[in-house]
């Protein structure tokens, strides 16, 4: 354990941190975990278990993960630095600099047929694009439909080897995008996922940079986030453990993506804001530290204060809550854990009701690899647990819910 200061942790409730994450870990279905908690000048950090299910080299703290969904936050602040610079404005329309989403046509029934629509009511604006209702997503709750049957065949998301990720470059994957109706109008339904791969691209075309590039000048570098990136670079790899998705009945481990030669051993052809990144655990603190202080890391502000706070506010109103919720639910009964937050803002979930031991306002995300980051503003609170097991079976959700409750329970002002 690492620990300075004395900010209201008692040992106690950090003894039983570690021995609860021990316990998952000695079990034998998580290989390894790194864990950092926070709160104002005192951090804690457990790296423990090993890189690979068979043995090998420990956990270290400054070992990389695949931060999946835990992307999103990162790529809403890329765009919100644009906005706060009058370079975007939340309610302009995107057409100009993505003309592959104009003039849409939306379907009549989201389950219906792809060439029964109606005209779009109007385009997607900035604003749709960060708060996830720009009218097209991964609607997880209804898999068998038309349109997320044509997500996959027309190469919009997924690999040959069934990798999630967009696999064509940039304005190729816009290009099929663009051959899609939408499901929904713009502005009138939260749908997961696409709305923040879109968005990395509308900062490339604004900035005319990389996605990566925006993000290192502005974000990355400033925060010193030294090991994040949408690839992990030949001189870090041994620092990325495989990931694994265990066989939901057997609990054999299956290596989903080896480090080397795997997908984030190179750099990507398409630079996902909706789940590419890789990084740290000192890193991604140091970006919720950011957020947790109103936009400003050691004196520099990266950030306004209007727009965290827009960030970190649940930006859905009560009838698009119940699709929100849904999405929660759904993966709650599936094993993936990511309930009990009610709303949305930008890039991330904002707690609207106490439904477990985080009060209300707590702001972060999950990942699918079995990555978990929220802050707590109410406590001044960072909690981080990151995993190379992926939510395809319930051990990294089971070890996430843990997590958060000892940390909660080691809270003692």
């Amino acid at each position: 354990m690492v620990g300075k200061g004395n900010s209201g942790f008692s040992k106690t409730g950090l003894d039983r941190l570690r021995e609860v994450l021990a316990r998952h870990v000695e079990s034998g279905k998580i290989p390894g975990l790194v864990a950092l908690v926070s709160r104002g000048e005192e951090t804690h950090v457990e790296a423990l278990g090993t890189m690979r299910h068979d043995g090998g080299a420990p956990m270290r703290r400054d070992t990389i993960f695949r931060m999946a969904s835990t992307t999103k936050p990162v790529g809403a602040a890329a765009a919100m630095v644009l906005v706060d610079e009058c370079r975007l404005r939340l309610d302009d329309p995107v057409d100009p600099w993505l003309p592959e989403l104009a003039d849409r046509q939306v379907l009549t029934r989201p389950d219906g047929p792809l060439d029964d629509t109606v005209p779009a009511r109007r385009p997607i604006s900035v604003r749709d694009l960060l708060t996830s209702t720009n009218g097209l997503g991964m609607d997880m709750t209804a898999p068998g439909t038309p349109i997320m049957g044509a997500l996959f065949e027309r190469g919009v998301y997924g690999q040959e080897d069934g990798w999630l990720l967009p696999a064509p470059e940039p304005d190729e994957w816009m290009r099929r995008l663009g051959t899609l109706p939408l499901i929904c109008q713009p502005g009138e339904r939260w749908i997961y996922n696409i709305g923040n791969d879109v968005l990395g691209v509308l900062v490339a075309r604004v900035t005319g940079q990389s996605f990566e590039e925006f993000l290192r000048e502005r974000i990355f570098d400033p925060l010193g986030m030294k090991d994040t990136g949408f690839h992990v670079p030949a001189d870090k790899i041994d620092r990325l453990p495989p990931l694994y998705a265990p066989d939901w009945q057997t609990g054999e481990f299956r290596v989903e993506d080896p480090a080397e030669g795997g997908h984030h051993s190179t750099p990507p052809a398409f630079q996902s804001g909706g789940g590419g990144l890789d990084s740290t655990a000192d890193d991604y603190h140091a970006f919720f530290r950011m957020l947790l202080g109103g936009g400003i890391h050691d004196g520099e502000r990266i950030l306004s204060r209007a727009a965290v706070e827009l960030m970190t506010t649940n930006q859905l109103p009560p009838e698009q809550l119940a699709a929100r919720v849904a999405f929660g639910r759904d993966s709650v009964h599936r094993g993936y854990g990511l309930g009990q937050h009610g709303g949305w803002g930008f890039g991330m979930a904002v707690r609207t009701y106490r439904g477990d031991y985080a009060p209300v306002g707590q702001f972060g995300w999950d990942g699918g690899s079995g990555t978990t980051v929220y802050a707590d503003p109410h406590h001044q609170l960072v909690g981080i647990l990151l995993t190379q097991t992926g939510m395809s079976t319930p051990d990294s959700a089971r070890a996430i819910h843990d997590f958060w409750t000892t940390l909660y329970q080691a809270i003692d002002d």
